[in-house]
């Protein structure tokens, strides 16, 4: 049997030990929770880190102004679509597209019967109005001669003075009307107005013609090509760079590298509300016919160059209702929205009218959703570089 002074060695002993575990365990937990402590704010840090959108920069560039493109239509300076006068069929035709004419030359001629018939009839009628007026006069100066020794009545005698006098304006009608037909009969011949060239013919022999005007019935269409106009929509934003006398330069897609040289005649001096543009006209000389009427060309003004501006890529550009923004970051990597105008679009880039700065950060691509105070990181230039 152990005895007393034994129980109180082993006693001391025991609570070391329970001590000893008591301060592991302790040191164990304090460990555990500064470790768990540390993940969650690495968790938290993470998280906030992957909330935020990273961004690469790009700063606008610098762009002297190029001078003002727009493109542009040709037409003839003079342009006749030659329409029927009077109905019949096309007995012939004398030139075909292309051929130059000069003014007055016979293009065609129609073949007109009833119009030939209407004449004989209406001279028909004027030579009945005729004998009526000669019988009307002949018994108007013999009434007259009866008045004298008072053998008819004054009344008798103006009735029948009247009658002349009616009978003569039946002669002037009929007249009038043979004169009617036979002008007429002048348009049987189709003839060009002034010099120019043949630019379309819509008929054949044979074919039934009708008189109208409406368009696309033309039977031919003479246009001058020695001169053309050029009309161009300029912006709003251009129209006080260009003048009346402006010089400007044209070029067309079927002859590239050759320039002509065009004059500004005219403005429209308003603003078309659908598109937003002033329409101007340019004339241009053609001696040589290299220019087409109805083509599109290109037109440059090379003194009315826009004012520097600074050029962005296109994906910098986000379009809404709100119009055209990019969005570009302060100081605190904070988004700002910021509106701008495009002066023009050159493909590889577009430059900007006003908006921004030379200084501005611009968000090269914005995300999808970036809204005005968004907190962003900055993509490194490597990285950019990388990703590109």
């Amino acid at each position: 049997m152990p005895t007393d002074s034994t129980t109180m060695q082993k006693q001391p002993r025991y609570k070391l030990a329970a001590a000893s575990i008591a301060g592991l365990a302790l040191i164990v937990a304090v460990v555990g929770l500064l470790s768990r402590r540390s993940q969650a704010e690495a968790l938290e840090k993470a998280a906030a880190d992957s909330s935020q959108l990273t961004v690469a920069l790009v700063s606008p560039k610098p762009v002297a102004g190029s001078g003002l493109e727009l493109p542009g239509r040709i037409e003839a300076w003079s342009r006749a679509p030659i329409y029927a006068r009077v109905s019949g069929y096309l007995k012939s035709w004398k030139v075909d597209i292309g051929a130059q004419v000069k003014a007055g030359q016979q293009l065609a001629e129609i073949e007109t019967p009833d119009l030939d018939q209407q004449l004989m009839q209406a001279k028909a009628e004027l030579a009945t109005a005729r004998a009526n007026a000669t019988l009307a006069s002949s018994t108007a100066e013999r009434w007259q001669s009866l008045l004298a020794s008072d053998s008819v009545s004054r009344q008798e005698v103006d009735e029948r003075t009247g009658d002349l006098a009616a009978k003569q304006s039946n002669v002037k009608a009929a007249q009038a009307n043979v004169d009617r037909i036979q002008a007429l009969q002048h348009y049987t011949r189709l003839t060009a107005p002034f010099d120019g060239v043949v630019t379309a013919r819509n008929t054949d022999v044979g074919a039934l013609i009708s008189v109208g005007g409406a368009p696309g019935t033309e039977l031919f269409v003479v246009s001058d090509l020695r001169k053309l106009r050029i009309y161009v929509n300029v912006p709003q934003r251009q129209v006080a760079q260009v003048n009346v006398g402006a010089k400007a330069e044209l070029s067309v897609p079927e002859r590239p590298g050759q320039r002509f040289a065009a004059t500004v005649q005219s403005l429209s001096e308003s603003i078309n509300g659908s598109t937003g543009a002033m329409l101007i006209q340019l004339s241009v000389d053609n001696p040589k016919g290299e220019l087409l009427p109805g083509g599109f060309a290109t037109v440059r003004f090379p003194q009315a160059a826009g004012a520097d501006g600074l050029s962005v890529p296109p994906g910098a550009l986000i379009y809404g209702k709100d119009g055209v923004r990019v969005a570009t970051v302060d100081a605190q990597n904070k988004v700002r929205l910021k509106q701008v105008a495009i002066a023009r679009d050159l493909g590889a880039t577009v430059v900007l009218g006003d908006g921004v700065g030379a200084s501005d950060r611009v968000i090269e691509s914005p995300p999808d959703g970036v809204a005005e105070g968004d907190t962003v990181r900055i993509a490194a230039p490597a990285a950019k570089k990388a990703a590109s």
